[in-house]
């Protein structure tokens, strides 16, 4: 029996605030980038009016424009992933944050790192260069038998915890109770599922703010367990990462994560980042999250009830149809207003379904997958 879509009177008026639907789009890849709140671009335009207007120097533009705004999205954050703000860094991606990671801990030759067959390359490249320069082993495993991989030389795994690929999910009570510590790559799950980085006893996790939480590229986050943090020396450090610049080479960092913080970030993309997730906010995240899964679930059901084969998925809100053509299917597609994307030598054309997407987006994606 197909899930039952809860969301219908509340649809109309989120979707109402992203100017991308008026135009009669089917909007369905939020995975690669979330659609743009009206009230996100007037807040971009006031910050950078602001900069234009007043210049961009002076302590009074600094605290409103950068420092107060990074120290309110660093909180917000945190909110997101059941985090304390002291344990999230800013960054520029969710790479970004993976690269801090894996470049802050000690692994060294013999040491191995365990990951997925569904991984983003954002994660499998900095691996390959950390098994490159550091002799460390990487070994792969289907993502659902991943905590069965793990063996006695195993320091880290890292993996997604929804996977890009397919929309299955990590299995997280198993990798829990490895006691091995865990990266995750959150990309396509902070803001489209609840996250909870407490409950999935994580050391590490890296998300994006362009995605499911609809700000900017240029920006991302990177939870690190609060014990952790003071252990860690920054990888890359530079003027955010110090408590004291008035003496830079005593190495006085910030005694919290933001001692990882490698992005200086623009007021503009501030803004945009919180009048964003002001948005989200004002439906709440468990709504968001509970919406967005059940319209994936339906528009799954939808696609086998259509005879078209469904990559397993998990409780997510991504669903990769099989095609022979995925390329050409995309680019059909979007011919006819429906914009989704190609999981790149899979056979997949990947549906990413948010709670802002309709009964009418999805059923429009399926005529046009079914040709």
């Amino acid at each position: 029996m197909p899930p039952v879509d809860t969301w219908s009177t509340g649809v109309a008026a989120l979707r109402a605030r992203f100017p991308v639907f008026a135009r009669g789009v089917a909007y369905l890849n939020t995975g690669t980038n979330g659609p743009v709140p009206a009230s996100a671009e007037l807040a971009a335009r006031e910050a950078l009016h602001a900069a234009t207007v007043a210049g961009r120097s002076g302590a009074a533009y600094f605290e409103r424009w950068v420092s107060a705004p990074a120290a309110r999205l660093r909180a917000r954050a945190a909110e997101w992933l059941g985090a304390a703000p002291d344990e999230v860094a800013l960054t520029r991606s969710t790479t970004d944050g993976i690269n801090i990671a894996l470049a802050a801990l000690p692994l060294r030759a013999g040491d191995e790192v365990v990951t997925s067959d569904e991984e983003h390359p954002g994660l499998l490249a900095p691996l390959a260069r950390l098994a490159a320069t550091r002799g460390v082993r990487v070994r792969t495993a289907p993502l659902r038998e991943l905590a069965n991989a793990v063996g006695p030389r195993t320091r880290l795994v890292a993996c997604s915890h929804v996977s890009w690929v397919s929309g299955a999910v990590a299995p997280v009570a198993d990798l829990a109770a490895t006691g091995v510590p865990l990266l995750y790559d959150g990309a396509q799950a902070l803001g489209a599922i609840a996250v909870d980085v407490r409950a999935l006893a994580c050391d590490f996790y890296a998300a994006p703010a362009q995605k499911w939480l609809c700000g900017p590229n240029g920006l991302g986050f990177l939870y690190v367990r609060g014990e952790l943090v003071r252990e860690l020396e920054p990888p890359w450090p530079s003027y955010e990462s110090l408590a004291d610049t008035v003496e830079p080479l005593a190495r006085r960092w910030h005694r919290d994560a933001r001692r990882f913080d490698t992005v200086d970030p623009a007021p503009p993309l501030l803004a945009w980042a919180l009048a964003a997730l002001d948005e989200l906010e004002r439906v709440g995240r468990a709504k968001i999250a509970q919406a967005a899964c059940d319209a994936a679930d339906a528009f799954a059901a939808g696609a086998r009830e259509r005879g078209l084969r469904v990559a397993p998925r998990g409780r997510s809100t991504l669903v990769s149809v099989a095609s022979e053509r995925a390329a050409a299917a995309v680019a059909e597609l979007a011919a006819r207003g429906v914009v989704v994307r190609e999981i790149p030598g899979r056979g997949l054309v990947r549906v990413s379904v948010g709670a802002w997407n309709d009964g009418d987006d999805r059923e429009r994606c399926l005529r046009a997958l079914v040709g």
